[in-house]
């Protein structure tokens, strides 16, 4: 039923210098842009992180942190966090060892989004499962 992510939203109310501080962030510039919305395309998979002006927000949409926390793969959690934070991000969830080589960390973007960092060996065995060798 649910075959992986298509789209992870984040809302800003600054749509602007969210696409900037993103941009800088990956290193890449977004691959589809129209009034009110960016996507850019990263990681492996190229999955999908979309900026929405916060004005467009379904009704009861909290402003600030709150909901689900989306992790995205990473290879070095603590140098990854480091970059977060250098460029304005605020610590939400210090770095915590899960076990079993799982380790995770979290920050708050400067647009109020959580954004989940994550060492993650399922991920590393389904992805070298998928590419040939």
């Amino acid at each position: 039923m649910l075959r992986g992510l298509a789209t992870v939203s984040f809302w800003a109310s600054d749509l602007a210098a969210a696409k900037s501080w993103y941009a800088d962030l990956l290193g890449i510039n977004p691959y589809f842009e129209r009034p009110g919305y960016v996507e850019f395309r990263l990681g492996d998979y190229q999955h999908e992180l979309g900026l929405i002006d916060s004005r467009y927000a379904p009704g009861g949409t909290t402003a600030g942190p709150a909901g689900a926390v989306i992790y995205w793969h990473v290879d070095d959690v603590s140098a990854t966090l480091e970059k977060l934070l250098s460029r304005g991000a605020k610590e939400h969830e210090a770095p915590i060892e899960r076990g079993e080589g799982f380790r995770t960390a979290s920050v708050v973007d400067p647009f109020g989004n959580i954004l989940g960092v994550m060492s993650n060996p399922h991920y590393l065995e389904v992805l070298e499962s998928a590419t040939p060798a």
